[in-house]
């Protein structure tokens, strides 16, 4: 995967008064960014996550990038660090506990290690609340009164703000949206259920969907890619492979539906799609807004916009980042 291996400083800054040490956990990408507290990013880095080598290593690998974050952006203080995972979590105890995405994350206490590793407290906060809270302070969501966040990526998260107050649910784990029923008795999910908008349109189900066509038989210029990502199958799509822009309006067509139901539920000013699958832009974006079009109420779809994030793969760390400061103030 281009582009995980990468070093970006996005603003040149010698001194802010409260500046945050974010780190983003995935199962494709380690990321870690210092950020000031009007969330201008002031370095960014990102790495691989290497999942299966377990929570120890990964750990290891992503303190250590933090560090090299930490002197990409220069001398300044560090107000705290905010951490952002997907779910399930404690994050009252900064535990985390086993998410699909993560084999071996059972109970991991990464708020206390992050501490014990840069001497400031640490808030750990779901990836996709995280995301959230960035871009509606920082990003697409600035000015709505409510806003939905929908992130596309290794699995499928998000949040919601609704009248300016986060929904955190009963045990803080609200907000998986990811985890809604779209196809009854549908494909496997990794969370243990059936049919959810992740078990079709994340990343890795993508790609794990042209492969089971491409096993069972199907003609496309995919078989001769050997490790398939949901990248090939969008350019496939694109350049009018046949089975891959087959599978692509089916994944579009899902997605869509969720995002209508959505706009239904919430009502929202804008509803903002990011992640690594939406890097399709238009190609997503388009029939997506073509599907609310068609199944939302008018009050609510009129009203919905349905945007990309502006902050791309920095909104992982500018939330987590916003999350450290709400916590431990600004």
């Amino acid at each position: 995967m281009s582009g995980i291996d990468s070093t970006s400083i996005a603003c040149e800054v010698t001194w802010v008064h409260k500046r945050v040490l974010a780190l983003d956990i995935g199962g494709t990408k380690l990321a870690a960014g210092v950020v000031a507290e009007d969330g201008r990013v002031c370095s960014f880095l990102q790495r691989r996550s290497l999942a299966e080598r377990g929570p120890d290593d990964m750990l290891d690998r992503l303190f250590a990038l933090g560090h090299e974050a930490l002197a990409a952006a220069g001398s300044g203080g560090l107000h705290a660090v905010g951490i952002g995972c997907g779910g399930p979590l404690d994050t009252e105890r900064g535990l985390v506990q086993g998410p699909p995405n993560l084999p071996g994350w059972d109970e991991i206490a990464v708020a206390e290690r992050a501490e014990q590793a840069y001497g400031v407290p640490a808030r750990l906060e779901n990836d996709g609340v995280a995301a959230a809270i960035g871009e509606y302070r920082h990003g697409a969501g600035r000015g709505a009164r409510s806003m939905v966040y929908l992130t596309v990526s290794t699995g499928v998260g998000g949040g919601a703000i609704l009248d300016g107050r986060l929904m955190r649910g009963r045990s803080g784990n609200g907000g998986e949206i990811g985890h809604m029923v779209v196809v009854h008795d549908g494909r496997p999910c990794p969370c243990g259920s059936r049919g959810c908008i992740e078990a079709y349109c994340s990343g890795t189900s993508i790609a794990a969907r042209a492969r089971e066509l491409l096993d069972d038989g199907a003609d496309s210029a995919l078989a001769r890619v050997a490790t398939l990502t949901a990248a090939d199958v969008s350019r496939a799509a694109a350049d009018g492979d046949p089975m891959a822009a087959a599978l692509w309006d089916d994944t579009t067509e899902i997605l869509g539906t969720g995002v209508a139901s959505l706009s239904n539920l919430f009502e929202a000013d804008v509803l903002v799609l990011g992640g690594g699958v939406t890097r399709s832009d238009d190609q997503l974006l388009l029939p997506v807004r073509e599907r609310v079009d068609e199944l939302a109420f008018e009050f609510a779809g009129e009203r919905c916009r349905v945007v990309l994030s502006e902050l791309g793969e920095q909104v992982g760390v500018i939330g987590a980042a916003a999350a450290a400061f709400d916590t431990f103030g600004r």
